[in-house]
This record gives structure tokens, sequence and C-alpha cells, in this order.
């Protein structure tokens, strides 16, 4: 009897130990762990490599600023006088060019002077003596005719030059180079030439009028000689 209680007992606690093997354990919880030197490493690594793009990007900026300054060093200046320049020396040579009766050409000048300005033969007429005087008194005229012309086509370009002066100073004070301050500067050393051209044009045209004026006076001082000295002759004929 005592042996079928047992019995019935271990089989009524057999289900509660099945069940209690069969139930699951209750689920673990799970926590993450937080290394500080592990994520202070990674901060500093993120910080090198913000400031290394940071590095790069300035230099990308500074090489653009670079060539944008050497774009303008190299930048031409917009303006330019060379034609003006060019047009009023032009102007200047042609009023030499149409120079009267002598020009200035050394063989024309040698043989005009052999001819009408060296001392006369003494056997020479008078008709000869006054052709010369004529053509002497000619070119004397056409000389100082000549010199004021170039004394006007010089005053006449002064306006132009002014201009020309004005521009290229206002072009060298807006450069944004050395190219172009070093063209404006070129440029008004142009312009100087110019004027200096004008200057020897105008101090050749009026010498050649007061060395023809000159000749002419020596040269009618000999041809009064040679008068004299035939008339003189003349009248010591009996």
């Amino acid at each position: 009897m005592n042996a079928s209680r047992r019995l019935v007992a271990t089989l009524l606690g057999a289900p509660i130990l099945v069940g209690l093997a069969l139930t699951p354990p209750p689920a673990q919880a799970q926590f993450t762990v937080f290394d500080p030197s592990n994520y202070a490493q990674n901060v500093l690594t993120a910080a090198r490599t913000l400031q290394t793009v940071n590095n790069q990007i300035s230099s990308l900026q500074n090489q653009a600023q670079m060539l944008i300054g050497q774009a303008k060093s190299l930048a031409g200046l917009p303006y330019s006088s060379l034609a003006a320049l060019r047009g009023q020396v032009e102007r200047t040579r042609q009023l030499l060019g149409q120079a009267q009766a002598l020009a200035y050409d050394v063989d024309q000048i040698q043989q005009a002077f052999r001819s009408n300005y060296q001392a006369v033969d003494l056997s020479a007429g008078e008709a000869q003596l006054t052709a010369r005087a004529d053509a002497r008194w000619t070119a004397a005229v056409a000389g100082f005719e000549d010199a004021l012309k170039v004394q006007a086509g010089v005053v006449g370009g002064l306006g132009a030059s002014r201009g020309e002066l004005e521009s290229l100073v206002g072009a060298s004070q807006g450069a944004v180079g050395g190219l172009q301050a070093a063209q404006a500067g070129n440029q008004l050393l142009a312009l100087q030439a110019q004027q200096l051209s004008d200057l020897i044009a105008l101090n050749a045209a009026q010498g050649r009028a007061q060395a023809l004026e000159a000749a002419d006076r020596a040269a009618a001082r000999a041809d009064a000689k040679a008068r004299f000295v035939k008339f003189m002759g003349s009248a010591d004929q009996p």
C-alpha cells in the first residue's frame, strides 16, 4: 500500500517536472560595452581627417588665387597709342619731304652750292649773276616757308599728343598687372620719342632756312665783289 502511494505520487508529480523541464528559461538581458579610449581615438582620427581636408581646400584656393594673379599680370594693355604716334611721325615726315628748292639731299645741295653759292668766275656776265641771285633768293624764301610749315605741323600735333599722354597715364594708373604697367610705360616712352623726333625735324627745318639765308648773304657778297672787280677793271680801260 505504501508502495502504491509512492507510485501515484510519483506519477502525479511527473507532469510538473516535465512542464518545468519544457519551460524555456527567461531571456538574459544584453548590454553594450562602452570603451572610452576607443571612442576618443575615433574622434581624434575624424578631427585629423577633417583638418587635412581643410588644408587641401585652402591650398587649392591659394593656387587658384595665384593663377588669377598670374593671368592679370600677363594681361595686355587694352589701350594702344601706336597708330596715333605713327600718324604724327608720318605727317612730320611728309612735311619734310615737301621741302622746296633745296631738298634734304646731300648730292642736290652740293650741286646747288657749286652753281649758285660758290665764288663766281670773273668772266660771268650780269645775266648769270642775276640768275644766281634769283636762285639763292628763291631757295632762302622756300626754306623759311618750309620751316613755318613744319612748325605748324608740330604745333598742330600737340593737341593729339596731349590726348595720348592723358590716355596713357590713365591706362598706366589703372594697370592690373606688371605687363600692362610695362606696356603703358613703353608707350609713354614712344610718345616722348615721337615728340623728340618732331623737335629734331623742327630744328632741322629752321637750321636749313637759316643756313640758306647765311649762304645767300655770303654768295651775294662774292657776287658784289665780282661786279666791283669787273667794274674797276672796265673803268681802268681806256
